[in-house]
């Protein structure tokens, strides 16, 4: 997805089972990488650390560094 001039950064509450959206917007910036992820593409998260994940990969990183 390529930022446009009218896309916004939504603010999310993460939970088990998935998430519920704060604030508008149409993607959030991986914890880790700083890489959009659009809403509809957003699969990894930490409910604990209230942060999105770009990948599976990235994901298992992040809390394997904890």
């Amino acid at each position: 997805m390529f930022k446009t001039d009218d896309s916004k950064a939504a603010r999310l509450r993460y939970g088990p089972n998935g998430f519920r959206q704060l604030t508008a917007g149409d993607h959030v910036l991986c914890a880790v990488s700083g890489a959009m992820i659009p809403l509809e593409m957003l699969r990894y998260w930490s409910v604990d650390r209230q942060e999105p994940y770009a990948s599976a990969q990235i994901a298992t990183k992040a809390l394997h560094k904890s």
